[in-house]
């Protein structure tokens, strides 16, 4: 066991190392700043109820099932289209996939696991993120990792409520992404 767990803290950080291509190309909100590639782009999340996002175990204590809150203890997994405006007919570019574990007594917040698989003129690949997600309130979720043009990438997501009425539920979902130094060197 511990030369298995010695062997292991040598290989991670040598993966590290490993140099990776990220696509470079250019969007209108990609930028350099102080050497490190960012992009800024908004998309919305189309939730809708018994469609896209289903309770699959109903939580045990607080107020019922809503547009903005679940029972302590409800999980709820979702497969909901990302679009280009707020309008459900909108262009879809993406899919946010995942789950949530309704995590306080008010049915407000959860714990929140997705991966957005985005699919946009310049930019293919999809991006892992988690954290704490308020039902009405934005919410900001750290990016822990990509694939495709997202491979290296850091930063984190703003879910932000727009329309929580009807059986369709949107969400504004704001990317700061940056690539550290590491995968631009790569690039080039």
């Amino acid at each position: 066991m511990a030369n298995s767990l010695q062997s292991l803290f040598f290989i991670v950080p040598v993966l590290f190392l490993i140099p990776y291509k990220v696509a470079s190309t250019t969007h209108h909100h990609h930028h350099h700043h102080h050497g490190l590639k960012t992009l800024h782009f908004s998309l919305y999340q189309q939730e809708t109820i018994n469609k896209t996002g289903y309770v699959i175990v109903n939580g045990v204590a607080g107020p019922g099932i809503s547009q903005t809150t679940t029972p302590f203890g409800t999980i709820f997994t979702f497969q909901d289209p990302m679009t280009v405006t707020a309008n459900r007919s909108s262009k879809v570019v993406g899919i946010a996939e995942g789950t949530s574990i309704t995590s306080s007594l008010d049915g407000l917040r959860s714990i929140s696991i997705a991966k957005i698989t985005l699919s946009m003129k310049n930019y293919k690949g999809s991006l892992s993120i988690l954290g704490g997600t308020h039902n009405i309130k934005p919410s900001d979720h750290p990016v822990v990792g990509g694939t495709g043009d997202f491979m290296f990438v850091q930063g984190y997501v703003t879910s932000s409520p727009v329309d929580l009425k009807g059986q369709t539920v949107v969400y504004k979902i704001e990317f700061h992404l940056y690539w550290p130094p590491y995968a631009i060197q790569a690039s080039s």
